[in-house]
């Protein structure tokens, strides 16, 4: 039974806000979380959204948020979108706690929040909840620089794919929602020269206004929703860079290991036995 309730874990972050005010719209119950209340929580606190505090970086407040989200009992759709791409410069030169403050942050802390969800689950049977992950850069190539945030990501994408077989009761996919103009490039400004490439290359698409839009971003996740659990359960798409507009997805998705963290070509080397 379908309960209309939808999940925004950082509703606060920009791609959270858009898509919270497309699900109002749409006449769903949006409940989200925050780490600090802005105009735009505000906003949606207006608009009727349910928001609860949560400091990922705190376990203690990950804790109580998991017991308030678990008084609604059932989610339709659970969006998690918290996201920093801080520490950012060379691995080696990164304040080690920073490093690890950040997989907290892109990774554990979610991870801790969705487990403490999904044991919640009253329905084993219904299929109804959907999840989704973001991705980022890194994953079919090197980011230097970035390194807690693209092992964060990375690990996620993994974990998509692990919890697609292990909770089956749900189905979940992660997207990378490509180079989209949100708050977080604001991290790469100030981080200066130890961003690396990163910088000038953050400088020139923001000067340009070289972004992939955020209304298609959330025309993506609305359709991973709408899709079938046996096209995108354990995926990782790209929402600016994959097919999902057309037809030819289906037969691409086929493929069991397409839209999956896989080593490329190691086919060519398997040793005859």
């Amino acid at each position: 039974m379908k309960t209309n309730n939808r999940l925004i874990v950082s509703i606060s972050s920009d791609i959270g806000y858009e898509l919270a005010i497309d699900w109002i719209n749409r006449g769903f119950n949006v409940c989200g979380t925050y780490r600090t209340m802005s105009e735009n929580c505000i906003k949606l606190k207006e608009l009727g959204a349910e928001l609860i505090e949560c400091d990922l970086l705190n376990t203690l407040s990950v804790n109580e948020s998991i017991n308030s989200l678990n008084k609604i009992k059932q989610w339709d759709a659970i969006v998690i979108a918290s996201g920093s791409q801080e520490p950012i410069g060379l691995f080696i030169d990164c304040n080690f706690d920073d490093w690890e403050n950040s997989l907290r942050v892109n990774f554990s802390s979610p991870m801790r929040l969705l487990q403490g969800i999904l044991k919640n689950k009253t329905n084993k049977t219904s299929n109804q909840t959907k999840v989704i992950l973001f991705a980022g850069g890194g994953s079919n190539g090197v980011v230097p620089n970035y390194s807690a945030y693209t092992s964060s990501k990375i690990a996620l994408i993994k974990m998509c794919e692990l919890l697609s077989e292990e909770v089956k009761d749900i189905t979940i996919t992660i997207l990378g929602p490509g180079w989209v103009n949100t708050k977080i490039h604001q991290e790469t400004l100030k981080a200066g020269k130890s961003a690396g490439d990163g910088l000038s290359k953050t400088k020139e698409s923001i000067r340009n206004k070289n972004f992939y839009p955020l209304e298609k971003v959330i025309q993506c996740i609305n359709w991973i929703l709408n899709s079938d659990k046996s096209l995108v359960n354990g995926r990782n798409f790209s929402s600016a860079h994959d097919p999902w507009e057309h037809d030819t997805i289906d037969a691409i998705l086929s493929n069991k290991n397409n839209f999956k963290l896989r080593r490329y070509g190691n086919d060519l080397f398997k040793k005859e036995k």
